[in-house]
């Protein structure tokens, strides 16, 4: 048991970058990415060359292969050696990579920048009134006249010794000589966890890391089911299926999804809890993996298809995917009518009563015993889901919200009729980019705001007063105008304005637009609307 136990050690400066360069010491993908500024790690060395302790290197030894960074800079990491143990970093990356990329003066481009920094381009002082006590020996510019890149400090063997004998005084040359033997000498801290199973190493990267971003649980399960020999890498499968969604505009769902679906069809309990999760069989998941894709996307098929809803953004709630995935894969195949209308109404139920805004895991465990239900072509009770649509001026009440499950239940009714244009009647396309803010492209409040705001109407925020409709007829054509002139002015260029109304739940008869009647027209389309829902939820 001993041996198990976490060894203090030490490593110089050579000795880790060699480490790094043969890849014995790798990063694994779970870290965060590099994101040390030059100058921060122009302080890192600083401290080093006065001697001060930088911290311990904490690393994981183990015959685990674990998906891991692939490059750092210009430098491609190798495999590691045949029967060598690797050691991840699971605390000092952002050190270990600026250290190795000061040592070899590498160029590194980091997330959200266009440009790469240099690392060739940090230097150390060699003026000899210089104060190490006080003064920055090593820092990003050069400081005096006097001074050397660092990458050459650190490679004194393979430097041009009379070159530099022409630039610099014998004492100047000293204090290089000084600095780079402190280099070479200087004693990092480690320490080795022995223990072979990725959970210890989680467990540990988690732990220390508690000031900072930890691990999601994708993130774990990637690092835990990580397997070469079987090419098996949660993350990059689940990256690329999130690519092949973006032709389907369904490409905003989350990770979660998929780990919640593994879990409530491989786990003998049906649960879909983060310990349940985690105690997955790494194999199992390996080996449900495709499975699990295929009826993701059975359930976004049917979303599109049969309820018409064209875009992840207006899905009330991703979690969706899951129970209806969770029937895709139990059914084998499309609901037959009984089944149809029973998963209608499940899903009406939950987008309208915010039923996965909190405890979505055992709501979903729970909702799981309703799928069976339907499967068997049994209608599930829904005593404990409380609807709020009492009455159609229960809609006009409500104020609209675009990130609130209620609102995009209702925006999923509009998307259903396929609202067209006013100008031309042609049909609207919605996009997420467009969706995601309240103040998005795609909405458009029928009654604007700002006419009613010069009327002093209130509840100019009413859902009911919201239409899906073109970033240019919305900007471009309607602005503050009042609905009867802007309408007016559509009837003269399109024919089918009748038509393309109805596609908005909106009429030119009993609404009071031409009469800019705001409440008439509230009450008119409420109780559009309230019919489409009361149809939907009642399977009876």
């Amino acid at each position: 048991m001993d041996s198990l136990q976490p060894k203090p050690d030490s490593k110089i400066y050579s000795d880790l970058i060699s480490d790094v360069e043969r890849g014995v010491i790798k990063v694994p993908k779970f870290q965060r990415d590099f994101v040390w500024s030059i100058e921060k790690t122009a302080n890192l060395l600083d401290s080093i060359v006065k001697g001060y302790p930088i911290g311990t290197f904490i690393l994981w030894q183990t015959d685990t292969r674990l998906n891991d960074v692939k490059n750092i800079g210009n430098f491609d990491i190798p495999e590691t050696p045949e029967g060598t143990k690797i050691q991840y970093v699971l605390d000092g990356q952002q050190r270990i990579t600026s250290l190795f990329a000061a040592y070899r003066g590498e160029t590194i481009r980091k997330p959200g920048e266009k440009k790469v920094t240099d690392y060739k381009n940090i230097f150390v002082s060699l003026d000899v009134d210089i104060n190490p006590d006080e003064d920055q020996i090593i820092t990003s510019e050069p400081v005096g006249e006097k001074y050397l890149p660092l990458h050459e400090i650190l490679n004194f063997g393979v430097t041009d010794y009379p070159q530099l004998a022409e630039r610099f005084t014998s004492e100047e040359m000293n204090r290089a000589f000084d600095y780079s033997k402190i280099f070479a000498t200087y004693s990092f801290s480690t320490i080795i966890l022995r223990k072979e199973d990725v959970n210890s190493a989680i467990q540990v990267f988690t732990r220390i890391n508690t000031g900072g971003q930890t691990l999601t649980l994708f993130e774990i399960m990637a690092a835990k089911t990580y397997d070469e020999g079987q090419n098996f890498d949660m993350q990059v499968k689940w990256n690329n299926f999130i690519d092949e969604l973006k032709d389907a505009k369904y490409d905003e769902i989350s990770s979660r999804v998929i780990l919640n679906l593994m879990s409530l069809i491989h786990s003998t309990s049906k649960e879909c809890k983060q310990t349940t999760i985690l105690a997955l069989d790494k194999q199992v998941i390996i080996n449900g993996w495709d499975g699990c894709i295929s009826v993701i996307k059975d359930s976004i098929d049917y979303f599109r298809q049969t309820y018409r809803i064209p875009v992840s953004r207006l899905l009330p709630y991703d979690s969706l995917i899951v129970p209806f995935a969770y029937f895709f894969h139990k059914k084998g195949g499309q609901p037959d009518p009984d089944q149809a209308k029973y998963l209608e109404e499940f899903f009406w139920r939950v987008s309208l009563s915010n039923r996965y805004s909190s405890a979505t895991e055992s709501k979903l465990a729970q909702d799981i015993k309703r799928i069976t239900d339907i499967l068997q072509n049994q209608r599930p009770k829904y005593d404990d889901i409380r609807v709020d649509l009492d009455s159609a001026q229960a809609l006009i009440e409500r104020n609209f919200t675009a990130s609130n499950s209620y609102t995009k239940a209702i925006l999923c009714i509009l998307a259903y009729h396929q609202p067209k244009d006013f100008s031309d009647n042609s049909i609207v396309n919605l996009d997420n980019s467009s969706l995601k803010q309240a103040k998005g492209k795609n909405y458009h409040h029928f009654f604007p705001k700002a006419y009613l705001a010069k009327e002093e109407i209130e509840n100019e925020n009413s859902l009911m007063n919201i239409v899906l409709v073109s970033d240019y007829l919305n900007k471009q054509k309607i602005g503050a105008k009042a609905p009867s002139k802007y309408i007016g002015e559509f009837s003269k260029k399109n024919n089918e304005l009748e038509e393309t109304l109805q596609s908005h739940l909106i009429s030119m008869k009993d609404f009071g637009i031409m009469e800019d009647d705001y409440e008439k027209f509230l009450e008119a389309r409420a109780t559009k609307v309230f019919e489409a829902l009361h149809k939907r939820l009642n399977s009876g």
